[in-house]
């Protein structure tokens, strides 16, 4: 379904329990809403699924960037106020679970518990450095140019091996964002900063980590649990996109947090 939120065409699922909480998943960078499809599949008899693809992303507009997370935290709460959705459980990965740090510092009354998955809270001079290096080649090739290279940050070296077929699934994600939407994104998460600020929520929060994620690594994570008293935190043997790579782990781990708060 298509909605017009703050003049931009967002796309966006729901399904599952209508009488169950309100449960929103964000995705990462270079995906689309179908990134969940298996916890939308194991979680839908329990709670009311919003799935979105975030700007320049899946059927969403390809508007121009570059972005803020003012502007995707925007998009989200317009997406709500559109929907009628007074409060959400949130989970977010990677862009996802920066984009959730930003909705708790300031919208944290719409938010129910948050999850935040292989994500970061800062943006040092190595992690921009290497986004301006994405955004140079999807300039000079488009997004071709970097589908490999994501797929082997994303995945461990064990999960590529298998053949497993959500590998060409996320793929097709990559392949198919805009680059307008892969540079606006990139953009923003270059100017992340959160990791000082952390310290003032005071809000259910669970921490997933992939143990083999060179991106977002978990000694990062583990700051951010730190940093956010009374949060969880968990581990799992998998590289970045740990919601697929390790699924069945990674949504019992939604379904007992989320289900407590």
């Amino acid at each position: 379904m298509l909605a017009d939120i703050r003049g931009v065409t967002i796309n966006y699922e729901i399904s599952g329990n209508e009488s169950g909480p309100w449960l929103t998943f964000s995705n990462s960078l270079a995906t689309n809403l179908h990134m969940w499809d298996e916890q939308e599949a194991a979680l839908a008899d329990d709670f009311h699924i919003l799935r979105y693809d975030k700007r320049g992303h899946g059927k969403s507009a390809p508007v121009e960037g570059p972005y803020s997370f003012d502007d995707l935290i925007g998009d989200i709460v317009g997406l709500w106020d559109h929907l009628g959705i007074a409060k959400s459980h949130f989970v977010g990965l990677s862009i996802g679970g920066m984009t959730a740090q930003g909705l708790l510092l300031s919208h944290a009354d719409r938010v129910t518990a948050t999850v935040m998955a292989n994500t970061s809270a800062h943006s040092g001079e190595a992690f921009v450095a290497a986004f301006e290096q994405r955004v140079a080649a999807v300039a000079d090739g488009g997004m071709e140019a970097v589908v490999e290279s994501t797929i082997e940050r994303w995945f461990s070296e064990g999960y590529r091996a298998s053949g497993a077929a959500r590998i060409d699934d996320v793929r097709q994600m990559i392949r198919t964002t805009s680059a307008a939407g892969y540079t606006g994104c990139a953009r923003a998460i270059q100017t992340l900063a959160n990791l000082d600020r952390l310290g003032a929520l005071d809000h259910p929060v669970l921490l997933i980590a992939g143990s083999q994620d060179p991106g977002t690594p978990p000694a990062g994570m583990r700051l951010m649990h730190e940093r956010i008293g009374g949060s969880q935190y968990l581990e799992l043997d998998a590289a970045h996109l740990s919601n697929i790579e390790q699924a069945p782990a990674f949504t019992a781990a939604l379904r007992s947090f989320l289900s407590a708060h």
